[in-house]
């Protein structure tokens, strides 16, 4: 799939289902992040960041460039373009921005909403150390192709919760982070 070929397919007209997320009682924090597309002459991927070990939330999980809404954002696009830059070191004019993909609450009380972005690349990253320990790339047909995912229900608040894993070399990508390819790939 190239990149044409995955907008059309993103921008399409039918109803696309959301997976389940964590219903909140109130209001959760805004916050968004970017699920970023590289564009390879052959290939398209998406590119995980793996959190800063020392970090006192999500320590040395996956998950894509992003965080909360300050209040210097205009929009929750520029938040996930401010967090991308300062994460990965990706300015946003280097971002093509397509679309979003829905709303996603999270059991630690966050209303995220997930950007999709192009990048051409290769590309040169640099990494805060402070936030990111580093990154890696999976082919998005891997990631689009949903035998590759897994599924652990869990039970709270008298319900089934899903709780989502990809798995991918030495890497798990799981929870929110899956969650938002799951999204993706109800695409195709």
């Amino acid at each position: 799939m190239d990149k044409a070929q995955f907008i059309t397919r993103f921008h399409h007209a039918k109803q696309v289902s959301s997976e389940a997320d964590f219903p909140l009682r109130s209001p959760g924090k805004p916050a968004a992040v970017l699920l970023p597309i590289l564009e390879y002459s052959n290939e398209l991927t998406v590119l995980f960041t793996v959190r800063a070990t020392h970090l006192k939330h999500h320590a040395g999980q996956v998950s894509f460039p992003g965080g909360k809404q300050e209040l210097s954002d205009n929009s929750l696009v520029e938040t996930a373009l401010r967090e991308t830059h300062e994460e990965v070191g990706l300015a946003p004019k280097e971002v093509e921005i397509i679309g979003n993909l829905p709303l996603y609450r999270t059991v630690s009380r966050y209303e995220v909403l997930p950007y999709v972005g192009f990048i051409s690349a290769p590309t040169i990253l640099t990494l805060d150390k402070n936030e990111v320990d580093s990154t890696f790339e999976v082919p998005l047909s891997y990631l689009m192709d949903q035998r590759n995912h897994l599924i652990h229900w869990v039970k709270r608040n008298n319900g089934d919760f899903p709780i989502y894993f990809i798995p991918w070399k030495e890497h798990n990508i799981w929870g929110a982070t899956a969650a938002f390819v799951r999204n993706l790939s109800n695409h195709f």
